[in-house]
């Protein structure tokens, strides 16, 4: 301990210090305007090609929207394809045309999607180590209707990231409306308050016609997914799963899902005009 005070009083580290504080600092320096030269000359050039891929982009498209163009009919432009800036940009337009076609024309977006490999470019976004790519993939692949991503998709809901959990679930009840309700039954996370409140706008943006087993989410050992159910069923209106309702409430024996049973069971009464009330015990 003397010998460090003795050395710090005799002040002969001062001018090293003080040397290779500035060459650190150089360093630093450097390297900070060497990236943001080399970021904004990508940029540059990225903005190039998009402005030259962008009509290219429009005229596949287009022949595939309108004439049901096939993707192997666009050989002349097959290394465009396998360009990275070419591939995100079809991909973003395919995705913006489909969330505004419907029928043939979606179909068409579809079979393209598939046919040119985009679908692999999802597929692959899945396994990044990034939760926001994660998002993206699965966003790309629920927006396309790939039914057979359900699996995997169901995999990425009982992630410990909320917001991906969320994302995940959405595009289930998306892609397949019954299944991607029922297998929230055996989720083992606790859905909070807003995670709740998300997935049940989800549902209302959905098909309803095509969405089928709520109640099987009153049957789960979560009683957070209990609770989604009852949410889901009371702000639906389904006043023909009371007699599910019912039977949670005669069996529960837990004090809190026992309430908000009752009070569901209670709003769909009045809801449906009947003139009588449940009656709290």
């Amino acid at each position: 301990m003397e010998e460090l005070w003795k050395f710090y009083y005799d002040k002969d580290w001062i001018k090293p210090f003080l040397l290779y504080s500035i060459y650190f600092f150089v360093f630093v320096s450097f390297t900070l305007f060497l990236s943001i030269i080399v970021m904004r000359r990508l940029k540059l050039r990225n903005q190039k090609l998009e402005k030259r891929f962008t009509p290219i982009i429009e005229h596949i498209l287009s022949l595939n929207l309108f004439e049901s163009a096939f993707f192997s009919e666009f050989s002349a432009y097959e290394k465009l394809f396998r360009n990275g800036v070419f591939r995100n940009l079809m991909m973003e337009s395919i995705l913006n045309l489909h969330q505004n076609y419907d029928g043939t024309y979606a179909e068409n977006l579809e079979n393209f999607y598939m046919d040119s490999g985009l679908i692999n470019d999802s597929y692959k976004k899945l396994n990044s180590e990034h939760w926001q790519i994660k998002c993206k993939g699965i966003n790309e692949l629920a927006e396309m209707n790939v039914a057979e991503a359900f699996g995997a998709l169901v995999k990425m809901s009982k992630s410990s990231n909320k917001i991906l959990t969320i994302v995940a679930i959405n595009a289930c009840i998306k892609l397949n409306g019954s299944n991607g309700i029922r297998h929230l039954a055996r989720h083992k996370h606790s859905f909070d308050l807003w995670t709740q409140l998300n997935i049940l706008d989800a549902l209302k943006q959905g098909n309803l016609s095509h969405i089928q087993g709520l109640e099987y989410l009153l049957t789960s050992k979560n009683n957070s997914v209990i609770s989604l159910g009852l949410k889901a069923i009371s702000s639906l209106n389904l006043s023909e799963k009371a007699s599910f309702v019912q039977q949670l409430i005669d069996e529960t024996t837990n004090e809190e899902i026992l309430m908000e049973a009752k009070t569901v069971l209670n709003r769909l009464i009045v809801q449906n005009n009947r003139s009588l009330k449940y009656e709290f015990q």
